[in-house]
């Protein structure tokens, strides 16, 4: 998707559009759905927020894509539905934000399917990306306005969520260059949350931030989240971060880019504590699947942890191998899979 095309899916996104779905030989086409909601001054006035309807699903299967002749993603399937957090792991260079771009609708699917079930989708970047002629307010406030929401109402609901998020009545007067890294982290969250979408994807967002200020933002996040009933679809390359956020984490190793297992946490996200979050990400990065794909040599014997996940299906510990592709060779000798 290039130029006016693209500009428009970036509008669509910041303005939680609905969305439809995408496929091979097609850009798609927005569908029927509810309008942008946001859980500012509609909420607090009438009724609580409503949150996405528990059959929405975004649903990707059989996808490819390749730039030129260099294939970036092969065979990827996977669904995200509405009140779950997904995360997508791998290397760096193994097509996470590829992937993202195309659930996103700011690539065109070149082959496979992309079905987003969802009436609206918020994307937040890596980078802030907060346009520097306009105040944090109206960084905030940017969606609202594409959706046509009046001046006075808009402000209203992007001040609410922006004080919800740590912000001061002070910092929404200030330009982007007058914001700290972490306030402008906080004001591209409350962009996208303001929307009140259905589904958000994130783009490794919280990467650059100290551990205090990210564990701030994963807290506000996943009370937004289990309140609205909102699906998430987060690509990460940090093993913590997936375990401390998500329902389910997909596996992907590179060349090309492909998921290769599957794991489910069986503790809600706001339930785990530190403890739990280390044990468990230590247990992770144990696993040969997990080990291969982040081209780690094998585990040594005898360390914890070192035996390998049991069939999928059987529970171990808090974590669980749901599905294990094959083992598959590709090129240069490497071997990725469980």
């Amino acid at each position: 998707m290039e130029g006016a095309g693209r500009m428009k899916t970036l509008t669509r996104l910041f303005a939680a559009q609905p969305t439809a779905t995408l496929a091979a030989g097609g850009s798609g086409e927005e569908g029927g759905g509810a309008a942008a909601r946001a859980p500012g001054a509609a909420a607090l006035r009438s009724a609580p927020a409503p949150r996405a309807e528990l059959r929405a699903e975004l649903r990707v299967h059989g996808l490819a894509h390749a730039f030129a002749r260099d294939e970036v993603l092969s065979g990827i399937h996977f669904r995200v539905r509405a009140g779950e957090v997904v995360a997508l792991v791998g290397p760096s260079g193994c097509g996470k934000t590829t992937l993202l771009h195309l659930a996103a609708g700011l690539l065109t699917v070149q082959e496979g399917q992309v079905d987003n079930g969802f009436a609206s989708t918020a994307f937040m970047f890596q980078q802030p990306r907060l346009l520097p002629w306009k105040t944090a307010l109206d960084n905030i406030a940017l969606g609202l306005k594409a959706a046509g929401v009046a001046r006075a109402e808009r402000d209203f609901r992007a001040r609410e969520l922006a004080l919800r998020l740590g912000l001061a009545y002070r910092d929404l007067e200030k330009f982007p260059h007058q914001l700290s890294g972490g306030m402008q982290s906080r004001v591209a969250l409350a962009r996208a949350l303001v929307l009140a979408p259905e589904l958000l994807l994130l783009d490794e967002p919280f990467s650059a931030l100290d551990v205090g200020l990210r564990e701030e933002l994963y807290r506000l996040l996943l009370a937004h989240q289990a309140e609205r009933g909102m699906g998430v679809l987060m690509i990460t390359h940090d093993l913590m971060e997936a375990v401390r956020l998500s329902d389910a984490i997909l596996v992907m190793a590179p060349e090309p880019g492909r998921i290769v297992c599957r794991f489910e946490l069986d503790r809600p996200a706001g339930q785990r504590d530190d403890a739990w979050v280390y044990h468990h990400t230590a247990e992770l990065l144990q696993t040969p699947a997990v080990r291969e794909s982040f081209g780690l040599p094998p585990a040594v014997a005898g360390a914890a942890f070192a035996e390998p996940f049991p069939a999928a299906g059987r529970g171990v510990s808090g974590l669980r191998l749901v599905t294990s592709a094959p083992r598959v060779a590709v090129p240069g000798g490497k071997r990725c899979g469980a």
